[in-house]
């Protein structure tokens, strides 16, 4: 494997399948991306992770027997910009949402095309989440079951959030990241940092995922058709 151009996004294949790892690369590889990588075991794939600190990682939810969604944390603390894309079967619904709580941004079926794939490993890079509205639907059952502990309610803390507040989310909701909505909004990339801060803390929300289905699920922002 050549080693990648400056500005190409670069991907980490783990699946302990190697025809599908094979043919998963040479998918990537022409559509423009760089493969860097392809990991068969844990061991292999975290130390991959750690050396080549690829943009994304697909992968698969087990390899070589072992449950990989108890060591999401471990990649992503070895290659910390990486995002994390699961490549699954769509009937294991429980498990696409295990692997989002643990760190995952994203959940492709095998079922789907190729075509779907690659929007998808773009999408994920480019700070959007990739879930199916069931996952996307049950995450914010649970997030919501674990916070009604007698905080504020949520139209309390939807009423504090401030216009621009507002607008920042829904450019969050489309997947923008911070320098691209701080050139939408016409304001500096340090603003849209302090506003994230105030609406995390409004919102008590941890993190950017949580921040979108909390979004969508009270209606401050619309679901992606």
């Amino acid at each position: 494997m050549t080693s990648p151009a400056s500005n190409q996004l670069t991907v980490l294949i783990v699946d302990d399948h190697l025809m599908v790892r094979a043919g998963l690369g040479k998918l990537l590889e022409a559509a423009g991306m760089q493969v860097v990588g392809m990991a068969g075991k844990r061991a292999e794939a975290i130390a991959l992770a750690a050396r080549e600190k690829p943009d994304v990682i697909l992968l698969e939810l087990e390899v070589d027997g072992e449950d990989m969604l108890r060591f999401i944390p471990e990649m992503r603390e070895v290659a910390r910009n990486a995002r994390v894309l699961i490549l699954t079967e769509p009937r294991k619904q429980e498990g696409h949402q295990r692997a989002v709580q643990a760190g995952a941004v994203g959940v492709i079926f095998k079922n789907q095309e190729a075509e779907i794939l690659i929007k998808a490993v773009r999408k994920v890079h480019e700070g959007e989440v990739w879930l199916d509205r069931a996952t996307m639907g049950n995450l914010f059952n649970e997030m919501t079951r674990k916070k009604s502990d007698g905080r504020d309610p949520h139209e309390t803390r939807k009423e504090s959030l401030t216009e621009r507040e507002h607008q920042v989310i829904s450019l969050i909701a489309e997947g923008l990241k911070n320098k691209q909505i701080a050139q939408r909004l016409f304001i500096s990339e340090t603003t849209v940092t302090h506003h994230l801060s105030s609406i995390f803390s409004k919102l008590d929300v941890s993190d950017r995922l949580e921040l979108v289905i909390y979004a969508f699920g009270h209606d401050l922002a619309r679901l992606p058709k």
